[in-house]
């Protein structure tokens, strides 16, 4: 009986170490998974210039080829205006508008969700800009800690680095959860590349919380 009573107490504890080791893990990924988010959109700002450089060198180019070959100037003015209507065109295609909006991510929403919902507060500008974050990183935190305690009892979850858990966590919240709350349009509504930016971010936030887990649990 007290055999039984000791295991049982060391299970519990062995849980209680494992939740702080995923509370901890779960944290330091969130970070993680935000500043790989941030390089990632400043490389495709940066091959979207690249390309409206190029676009607007040959612009040039072919302008100056009309003026050599003795073009008019309202040919010339013509020329102009479509090349400015294209690139309207462009910009819309590119998910702004023409007053250059954009969505408001998922975590956001959610923050004006609990602020009207609970506390009947509609967010500021300027406190949108530290309760998305807030979500982001209470989320994350919490979802570390729930992986750190569920892998004291069931090992099998650690597997293959925290990858595969990851790849559930990005199907149940980002292509399942949120779209059904009303955070963000639905998965279908999206292009392949904005599903694979948000599975190579999970993938980054598992693989931290693996690997962080996995150090601070051997620490306790």
């Amino acid at each position: 009986m007290r055999d039984t009573r000791r295991a049982k107490g060391r299970d519990e504890g062995n849980v209680l170490k494992g939740l702080a080791a995923g509370l901890i893990g779960g944290l330091v990924a969130s970070w993680v998974m935000e500043e790989f988010q941030a390089a990632w959109s400043k490389v495709s700002e940066s091959l979207e210039k690249s390309q409206d450089n190029g676009h607007s060198g040959e612009s040039s180019q072919q302008s100056q080829g009309k003026s050599q070959s003795g073009g008019s100037p309202e040919q010339q003015q013509g020329l102009q205006e479509g090349q400015q209507a294209q690139s309207g065109q462009q910009g819309q295609a590119g998910g702004q508008g023409s007053d250059g909006g954009e969505q408001e991510p998922a975590t956001v929403k959610a923050a004006e969700a609990i602020s009207e919902g609970v506390f009947g507060h509609e967010l500021t500008k300027s406190e949108k800009k530290v309760a998305g974050p807030a979500v982001h990183y209470a989320f994350g935190t919490s979802v570390g800690g729930l992986y750190g305690a569920v892998a004291e009892v069931v090992p099998e979850v650690r597997v293959g680095a925290g990858l595969p858990f990851s790849a559930v966590f990005w199907l149940v919240a980002d292509e399942t959860a949120v779209p059904l709350l009303g955070l963000s349009k639905s998965p279908t509504e999206y292009p392949l590349s904005t599903h694979v930016y948000a599975l190579a971010s999970h993938f980054v936030y598992g693989l931290t919380t693996e690997v962080v887990r996995r150090a601070v649990r051997s620490w306790l």
